[in-house]
């Protein structure tokens, strides 16, 4: 029998899936005619600068000396050790044998979700939240349920009560990304502590992103479930390369897992990607091997372009700018906005500013806009201008 009459289409989990808003907004600007305004994009998640020439270099390097064949599953042993060394330095007790090195962070939250999530499973998320985090575990035939972050004293705030009824029984794992993208939030010790002792009793998995740990401005790092958690914990930690050491293009991350993981993690990593290329874990050692000083540097700029970002949207009429705890990001809401992507469109347009719509980040982040000020001062602030006329021209209702 012929397949012809039937349509070819994949499973429903897959036929789903929601495109990104994000995506349709940087897609709209390449059909722009030309008015002398370059637009100014400021919608992805990453620095407007390459990495560091040393990390670039020690890619190059390992290039030449021909490291361009299979590594163990699990990574490079140098760069899982220099990774545990990083982490213990942050004062997070990691051996290198708890450490995975990934084809990048978003695939370390795919792998670590594979490991844990059935069809039918329940998983708690903090929103708004990265889309990424959300769909994944749709992907994989789970439920999601989500509590909503709210704006308390000018800053997005968790009720942590809330979701800790929301981790009730039967709940397989909740994802906390913290500090948070899109909102800056960052989690404090003690709800942490409460949070890992609620799930110790119910058994429930605690994923934790911790992309933007470094991207933290009250310290060199933010509080992190993996210096309260001992080893047997229900805990597994997913992180990245992207964003501390601008290494968005290199697409490598890590994951640090039990011990009684590991063997199961060395497992999925050889089905889906077999491991990460060898000359780019050459250069996330290079990276790591450079110690803080850039991180804290890049913090520090970061820090300032926050509070450029925020100074100047919080003074437009019908806009309220949080300051974020951490991250890269600025997101504010707009008064009587209910369509953040036609308002994204629009900005676009008119404006020439490519921001991130709210609703990419679920129904949560509607009626907000997130910029990311991980660029260059001159660049945010005529982003700035741009959005104060355009909201003079279009004043809220």
């Amino acid at each position: 029998m012929s397949s012809a009459g039937f349509a070819a289409l994949p499973r429903a989990a897959v036929a789903g899936l929601r495109g990104s808003a994000i995506r349709e907004v940087s897609e709209l600007a390449a059909t722009l005619p030309d008015d002398g305004r370059p637009p100014i994009p400021l919608w992805f998640g990453e620095a407007q600068a390459p990495a560091a020439t040393y990390i670039a270099e020690a890619a190059r390097a390992a290039l030449e000396r021909a490291e361009v064949f299979y590594t163990p599953n699990l990574g490079l042993p140098a760069l899982r050790e220099a990774i545990a060394r990083e982490l213990l330095a942050l004062g997070r007790p990691v051996t290198p044998e708890r450490v995975g090195v990934t084809s990048s962070g978003v695939s370390a939250v795919m792998l670590a979700c594979q490991m844990m999530v059935e069809p039918g499973d329940r998983v708690v998320m903090i929103a708004p939240s990265w889309p990424n985090l959300t769909q994944i575990p749709s992907l994989l035939g789970a439920s999601v349920e989500t509590v909503p972050l709210h704006l308390r004293d000018g800053l997005w705030s968790l009720d942590l009560d809330r979701l800790l009824a929301a981790l009730r029984p039967g709940t397989r794992m909740v994802l906390i990304n913290a500090p948070a993208n899109p909102t800056g939030w960052c989690i404090d010790a003690d709800a942490q502590r409460a949070i890992l002792d609620h799930c110790r009793r119910l058994g429930i998995w605690i994923i934790a992103d911790d992309v933007y740990e470094r991207l933290y401005f009250a310290a060199d790092a933010a509080p992190s479930f993996l210096a309260i958690a001992d080893t047997q914990d229900r805990l597994i930690s997913v992180n990245s390369f992207s964003k501390a050491w601008s290494m968005t293009g290199y697409r490598l991350g890590w994951i640090v897992a039990p011990p009684s993981l590991m063997p199961h993690l060395a497992r999925v990593i050889e089905y889906n990607t077999s491991c990460a290329p060898a000359f780019v874990q050459q250069a996330g050692i290079a990276a790591l091997d450079a110690g803080p000083a850039p991180v804290r540097a890049m913090v520090g700029r970061y820090r300032d372009l926050r509070d450029l970002a925020c100074d100047r949207l919080g003074a437009i009429d019908g806009i309220a700018a949080p300051r974020a705890e951490g991250g890269m990001y600025c997101f504010f809401s707009v008064a009587g906005c209910t369509d953040s992507l036609d308002l994204a469109r629009r900005l676009l347009v008119e404006a020439r500013v490519g921001l991130a719509p709210g609703i990419a980040f679920g129904p949560e982040g509607e009626g907000c806009l997130r910029l990311c000020f991980a660029s260059e001062e001159a660049r945010i602030a005529e982003a700035c201008d741009r959005i104060a006329d355009f909201m003079q021209a279009h004043p809220p209702r």
